[in-house]
Protein backbone atom coordinates (compact mmCIF):
# COMPACT_ATOMS: atom_id res chain seq x y z
CA UNK A 1 0.00 0.00 0.00
CA UNK A 2 1.64 2.97 -0.94
CA UNK A 3 2.24 5.69 1.17
CA UNK A 4 1.22 9.29 -0.42
CA UNK A 5 1.47 11.85 1.93
CA UNK A 6 2.86 12.40 5.87
CA UNK A 7 1.91 15.18 8.69
CA UNK A 8 4.13 15.09 12.16
CA UNK A 9 1.10 12.76 13.54
CA UNK A 10 -0.20 11.14 10.14
CA UNK A 11 0.30 9.08 6.92
CA UNK A 12 -1.64 9.52 4.29
CA UNK A 13 -2.37 5.69 2.18
CA UNK A 14 -3.68 4.20 -0.80
CA UNK A 15 -6.97 2.46 0.05
CA UNK A 16 -7.06 -1.42 0.09
CA UNK A 17 -9.74 -3.89 -0.04
CA UNK A 18 -8.31 -5.01 3.10
CA UNK A 19 -8.84 -1.89 5.06
CA UNK A 20 -12.77 -2.88 4.65
CA UNK A 21 -13.44 -4.01 8.16
CA UNK A 22 -12.97 -0.24 9.55
CA UNK A 23 -13.97 1.22 6.49
CA UNK A 24 -17.16 -0.36 6.97
CA UNK A 25 -17.08 0.69 10.34
CA UNK A 26 -16.61 4.10 9.78
CA UNK A 27 -18.81 4.60 6.93
CA UNK A 28 -21.65 2.85 8.92
CA UNK A 29 -21.66 4.80 11.53
CA UNK A 30 -24.79 7.18 12.02
CA UNK A 31 -22.86 10.44 13.23
CA UNK A 32 -20.13 9.91 10.77
CA UNK A 33 -22.58 9.71 7.92
CA UNK A 34 -25.10 12.30 9.06
CA UNK A 35 -24.72 14.98 6.50
CA UNK A 36 -24.57 11.92 3.75
CA UNK A 37 -27.74 10.55 1.91
CA UNK A 38 -27.68 7.44 4.34
CA UNK A 39 -24.93 5.01 6.46
CA UNK A 40 -23.19 2.36 4.00
CA UNK A 41 -23.27 -1.19 4.71
CA UNK A 42 -20.53 -3.78 4.41
CA UNK A 43 -21.03 -4.17 0.69
CA UNK A 44 -21.44 -0.69 -0.49
CA UNK A 45 -18.31 0.30 1.67
CA UNK A 46 -16.30 -2.24 -0.53
CA UNK A 47 -18.00 -0.25 -3.54
CA UNK A 48 -16.61 2.52 -2.03
CA UNK A 49 -13.10 1.64 -1.60
CA UNK A 50 -13.08 0.00 -5.47
CA UNK A 51 -14.39 3.94 -6.53
CA UNK A 52 -11.02 4.66 -4.87
CA UNK A 53 -9.14 2.12 -6.66
CA UNK A 54 -10.36 3.17 -9.87
CA UNK A 55 -9.76 6.78 -8.71
CA UNK A 56 -5.89 6.03 -8.32
CA UNK A 57 -5.55 4.54 -11.47
CA UNK A 58 -7.52 7.37 -13.63
CA UNK A 59 -6.86 10.58 -11.91
CA UNK A 60 -3.31 9.91 -9.58
CA UNK A 61 -5.30 10.42 -6.92
CA UNK A 62 -8.72 9.60 -4.71
CA UNK A 63 -9.62 9.10 -1.01
CA UNK A 64 -6.98 8.08 0.88
CA UNK A 65 -6.27 6.05 4.32
CA UNK A 66 -5.44 8.37 7.26
CA UNK A 67 -3.04 6.73 9.81
CA UNK A 68 -1.99 7.56 12.89
CA UNK A 69 1.85 7.07 12.58
CA UNK A 70 2.75 6.54 16.04
CA UNK A 71 0.24 3.11 16.17
CA UNK A 72 -0.68 2.46 12.42
CA UNK A 73 -4.15 2.31 13.38
CA UNK A 74 -6.55 4.03 10.88
CA UNK A 75 -7.86 7.53 11.71
CA UNK A 76 -10.18 8.29 8.81
CA UNK A 77 -9.87 9.08 4.88
CA UNK A 78 -8.82 12.57 3.45
CA UNK A 79 -7.95 13.06 0.11
CA UNK A 80 -8.42 15.01 -3.33
CA UNK A 81 -11.21 13.82 -5.68
CA UNK A 82 -12.40 14.77 -8.79
CA UNK A 83 -16.03 15.93 -8.92
CA UNK A 84 -18.04 17.81 -11.77
CA UNK A 85 -19.95 20.59 -10.21
CA UNK A 86 -22.05 22.42 -12.29
CA UNK A 87 -20.67 20.98 -15.39
CA UNK A 88 -17.02 21.44 -14.34
CA UNK A 89 -14.16 18.96 -13.18
CA UNK A 90 -12.74 20.66 -9.75
CA UNK A 91 -10.25 18.92 -7.72
CA UNK A 92 -11.93 18.49 -3.60
CA UNK A 93 -10.45 18.02 -1.14
CA UNK A 94 -12.51 15.81 0.88
CA UNK A 95 -12.21 14.78 4.65
CA UNK A 96 -13.79 11.83 6.78
CA UNK A 97 -12.55 11.04 10.48
CA UNK A 98 -14.37 8.39 12.30
CA UNK A 99 -15.57 9.61 15.43
CA UNK A 100 -13.21 7.89 18.26
CA UNK A 101 -10.97 10.41 16.51
CA UNK A 102 -13.00 13.58 16.20
CA UNK A 103 -11.68 16.89 17.62
CA UNK A 104 -8.28 15.99 17.56
CA UNK A 105 -7.29 18.14 14.05
CA UNK A 106 -6.58 15.21 12.07
CA UNK A 107 -8.85 16.62 9.66
CA UNK A 108 -7.21 19.88 9.33
CA UNK A 109 -4.12 18.51 9.49
CA UNK A 110 -4.66 16.14 6.90
CA UNK A 111 -6.62 18.15 4.79
CA UNK A 112 -3.84 21.06 4.38
CA UNK A 113 -1.63 18.25 3.98
CA UNK A 114 -3.37 17.31 0.97
CA UNK A 115 -3.95 21.12 0.10
CA UNK A 116 -0.71 21.80 -0.12
CA UNK A 117 0.29 18.73 -2.22
CA UNK A 118 -1.98 19.65 -4.84
CA UNK A 119 -1.00 23.23 -5.35
CA UNK A 120 3.06 21.71 -5.14
CA UNK A 121 3.62 18.63 -6.46
CA UNK A 122 -0.16 17.78 -8.74
CA UNK A 123 -0.05 21.61 -10.08
CA UNK A 124 -3.52 22.99 -9.15
CA UNK A 125 -4.29 26.24 -9.19
CA UNK A 126 -7.76 26.50 -7.84
CA UNK A 127 -9.59 23.00 -4.68
CA UNK A 128 -12.96 22.79 -3.50
CA UNK A 129 -14.66 21.41 -0.78
CA UNK A 130 -18.59 20.36 -1.29
CA UNK A 131 -19.85 21.05 2.94
CA UNK A 132 -23.35 20.46 3.52
CA UNK A 133 -24.76 24.30 4.78
CA UNK A 134 -25.74 22.83 8.28
CA UNK A 135 -22.06 20.86 8.57
CA UNK A 136 -20.47 23.67 10.77
CA UNK A 137 -17.26 21.25 11.73
CA UNK A 138 -16.58 21.09 8.40
CA UNK A 139 -17.03 24.02 7.32
CA UNK A 140 -14.21 25.09 9.95
CA UNK A 141 -11.81 22.70 8.72
CA UNK A 142 -12.23 24.54 5.17
CA UNK A 143 -11.65 27.84 6.91
CA UNK A 144 -8.73 26.63 9.37
CA UNK A 145 -6.80 25.32 5.32
CA UNK A 146 -7.59 28.64 3.91
CA UNK A 147 -10.65 28.18 2.01
CA UNK A 148 -13.72 30.66 1.88
CA UNK A 149 -17.42 29.77 1.04
CA UNK A 150 -17.45 31.05 -2.46
CA UNK A 151 -21.48 30.04 -3.42
CA UNK A 152 -24.51 27.62 -2.94
CA UNK A 153 -25.30 24.57 -5.73
CA UNK A 154 -26.93 21.94 -5.77
CA UNK A 155 -24.48 18.67 -5.83
CA UNK A 156 -25.72 14.73 -5.30
CA UNK A 157 -29.22 15.50 -4.76
CA UNK A 158 -28.52 18.02 -1.45
CA UNK A 159 -27.49 21.75 -1.47
CA UNK A 160 -23.72 22.13 -0.54
CA UNK A 161 -21.66 25.28 -0.38
CA UNK A 162 -19.20 25.45 -2.32
CA UNK A 163 -15.31 26.62 -0.35
CA UNK A 164 -12.52 27.77 -2.48
CA UNK A 165 -9.25 28.20 -1.88
CA UNK A 166 -6.67 29.33 -5.05
CA UNK A 167 -2.54 28.73 -5.38
CA UNK A 168 -1.09 31.49 -4.40
CA UNK A 169 1.83 31.20 -7.19
CA UNK A 170 1.30 33.07 -10.34
CA UNK A 171 -0.47 32.02 -12.86
CA UNK A 172 2.79 32.29 -15.05
CA UNK A 173 4.88 30.58 -12.74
Amino acid sequence: MSVVLETPRLRLRELALEDLDFVAEMLGDRDVMRFYPKPLDREESRQWIERQLLRYSDHGHGLWMAEDRSTGAPVGQVGLVLQQVEGDWEPEIGYLIHRPFWRRGFASEAALAVRDDAFGARGERRVISLIRPENLPSQGVARKIGMAPEREVHFLGSRHVVFAARSVEPENA
